[in-house]
């Protein structure tokens, strides 16, 4: 397998990689801009703008783009995220020249329908209503609210009804030319491809392209806060969510960070899944995370359990916390570092997953990581560094809390940090 990258002189950037073996290609586009980059008054157009560009263009209504894509059994969808937005195609090696005219025609060419507009509007109506309908969806979306009160970056991608019920054509054409430039959109395919005939492709179908945004596009600097969010609700479970702030990508700390969310909470061996579902049986389900953004991050743990155990379960997950911020294991690491080397390399079997993953990587460094080079970041993560990291993430920030549910008995984030407060002491004391 070898991966190719060229940037046209539009500033377009085109990364393939062969993988010869297949007979197959996911292809993609992705763009540098998403919900964090709208201003105050586009709360949701991004992805609104995602849904709508599978809405017709001038060669193309809606239902042809769809038959043509699965006319030769082929696949195409999108996706919204914080920072960014994706397009992609899956198809036979020989029809990539229909998914590369697809998906420039849609990013180009969309017409944005008054009707299709007022339909779709419905569409995106009906997903805020039943992303409402899903605690565990929900607690996350008021997490993100509290941890970057009163930001872009702390808003639900879908918008709000209000929000979305206001949006014009002229409003997401506005939003589309400041954000969907050559200077900030990518194309890369891995499978069945062949470079020099993709960049040929692209160059021709993009050359309508704006290279430079009408205006800048906006991205305040994110500022975490932390706080409280909790909503009594008539379920089984309480859905609860503890986080602090993470790393950025760029942060030194960023993968000693990933190593630590593993070891916590990454799999049936971690720490909170040992101590909290096997030996307590305190809840079903319960992980940790760690997500990391352009100049932020956030460390969560997350756990569903009945109002019975509520009361127990944050002082446990506390309890692990200072423990890991006193002692980790050298093999913890050495297991982290095989399920993320695993992780890696399994997902490098897939054309859509590697696709995927050398778009991130373009848009995070400008270039693609090897292997060998990510490894190598992971071997330089000692015990020392990783019980350094959990004191300061978890003591020296301030705590988000989340819950959802039969909440009455879950304690105050006043007692969590009340907590924090005197384990960091105790941490403290004991390194002298």
């Amino acid at each position: 397998m070898s991966v190719e990258c060229t940037r046209l002189p539009s500033g377009l950037t085109v990364v393939t990689e062969t993988m010869p073996h297949l007979e197959s290609v996911a292809l993609g586009t992705w763009i540098k801009s998403g919900s964090r980059n709208e201003t105050e008054n586009e709360h949701g157009i991004a992805h609104l703008l995602e849904h709508m560009a599978f809405k017709g263009t001038k060669r193309r209504s809606a239902r042809q783009i769809a038959e043509e894509i699965e006319n030769v059994g082929g696949e195409l969808n999108a996706a919204t995220s914080t920072e960014t937005t994706s397009y992609y195609a899956r198809v036979l090696k020989d029809d990539l020249p229909l998914a590369v005219d697809i998906l420039t025609d849609i990013l180009t060419d969309s017409v944005f329908d008054e009707e299709e507009l007022a339909r779709e509007k419905h569409v995106i109506l009906q997903e805020i209503g039943a992303a409402d309908d899903m605690p565990d969806d929900v607690v996350f979306d008021r997490f993100s609210e509290r941890a970057f009160q009163n930001q872009t970056i702390g808003r639900s991608i879908l918008g709000t009804p209000e929000t979305v019920k206001s949006f014009t054509s002229d409003q997401i054409r506005a939003y589309l030319s400041r954000n969907y430039t050559t200077d900030r959109m990518f194309v890369v395919a891995a499978g069945a491809v062949d470079h020099d005939t993709l960049v040929r492709q692209v160059e021709e179908r993009f050359a309508s392209l704006p290279t430079q945004p009408s205006s800048p596009p906006v991205m305040d600097v994110a500022r975490y806060t932390g706080g409280e969010a909790r909503e009594e609700r008539d379920l089984m479970d309480t859905q609860v969510l503890l986080g602090f702030e993470g790393k950025a990508y760029h942060m030194r700390d960023f993968y000693c960070s990933q190593i630590l969310a593993n070891i916590l909470g990454g799999g049936m061996s971690s720490r909170l899944f040992q101590e909290v579902r096997e030996i307590r049986g305190l809840c079903y389900s319960v992980y940790a995370f760690h997500w990391g953004f352009s100049d932020t991050g956030i460390f969560g743990i997350h756990a569903a359990t009945g109002g019975e155990n509520l009361p127990e379960l944050v002082p446990v997950i506390l309890e692990e916390l200072r423990k890991a911020s006193e002692q980790i294991d050298q093999q913890e690491i050495e297991r982290s570092r095989a399920q993320i080397r695993a992780q890696l390399l399994m997902g490098q079997e897939s054309p859509a997953a590697r696709a995927g993953q050398i778009a991130r990587q373009m848009m995070l460094y400008g270039r693609t990581i090897p292997n060998q080079e990510m490894m190598d970041r992971l071997a330089g993560i000692t015990t020392d560094r990783l019980t350094d990291l959990a004191g300061r993430l978890f003591f020296d920030t301030a705590p988000t809390l989340s819950a959802i549910g039969p909440v009455d008995q879950l304690v105050s984030l006043d007692e969590i940090a009340g907590q924090l407060s005197r384990q960091t002491g105790e941490v403290r004391k004991a390194a002298r």
